[in-house]
């Protein structure tokens, strides 16, 4: 059960587990309270063996705004602003080092550190209506710790222009640069995202978080080492007792069963 005024809301359903910022009147900026509750979820979801999917939402008219300005600007001291940016990279690094595939859905705005969270999801499904931007430069403020997620997600090019400009880039825009997987008419955002959800749930949990982890650390090495990490990564899958139930079930046509082992 969530408190009454909780900022962020847990629902679970059917292996899918939602979280929802929920600080609507503040474009559900990312205070630090908001963020440190983020974060200790993330952390709850990271053991829960029930849950194979999570799906990042935001309550009210946006997904998110960014950082929350009123309450940096409330304590200007480098402490506070260190501390800041410090528990926004440890929560995006989270999301990555989560050992289940995360899914965006974004509606209204996504700007500054939402648009990185949009970026850091391992997935994203957007309403034909959303719009993202790091619009840090028009009020003085790079968006440097953006730019890490978003220079991963979409092409340098992309990305300089996102930064440079602070322009608002519109849900068909952004599934051509790679920001979002699906774009889909704001009614049917969420069985959309159900719908994806839904489809990797249905796999190996033990599979699946094999799999992430070697997408992002081989994406950060070069060539020949990358190849040599991921050719001893599907080794050890091939031991793992899924991977034999999975390939057996595929060879004599029945479904498989699962066992995270």
């Amino acid at each position: 059960m969530n408190p009454p005024e909780a900022i962020l809301l847990r629902r679970d359903q059917e292996g899918v587990a939602h979280l929802t910022l929920n600080r609507p009147a503040a474009r559900n900026a990312l205070s630090l309270a908001l963020m440190e509750a983020l974060d200790a979820e993330l952390v709850r979801i990271a053991d829960d063996t029930t849950v194979k999917v999570l799906v990042i939402a935001g309550a009210g008219p946006a997904f998110c705004a960014g950082h929350d300005l009123r309450e940096l600007r409330a304590t200007p001291t480098r402490e506070t602003y260190a501390a800041t940016f410090a528990l926004c990279s440890r929560l995006m690094q989270r999301i990555v080092g989560l050992p289940k595939p995360v899914i965006g859905r974004v509606h209204g705005v996504a700007t500054a550190a939402g648009c990185q969270l949009v970026a850091t999801c391992d997935l994203a499904v957007a309403a034909d209506t959303a719009r993202f931007a790091t619009p840090g430069a028009n009020i003085g403020l790079f968006c440097s710790t953006p730019m890490v997620a978003l220079s991963r997600a979409v092409g340098r090019k992309a990305a300089m222009e996102m930064l440079l400009t602070g322009d608002l880039v519109d849900a068909a825009r952004a599934h051509e640069l790679g920001l979002v997987n699906r774009v889909v008419p704001e009614a049917e955002l969420d069985s959309a995202v159900a719908a994806l959800a839904g489809l990797i749930a249905a796999k190996s949990p033990l599979t699946i978080a094999i799999g992430k982890e070697a997408f992002y650390r081989q994406a950060e090495m070069d060539l020949a080492t990358a190849y040599a990490y991921a050719s001893e990564v599907m080794t050890r899958n091939m031991l793992a007792r899924d991977a034999a139930e999975g390939i057996d079930a595929f060879l004599t046509r029945r479904p498989p069963a699962w066992t995270r082992t």
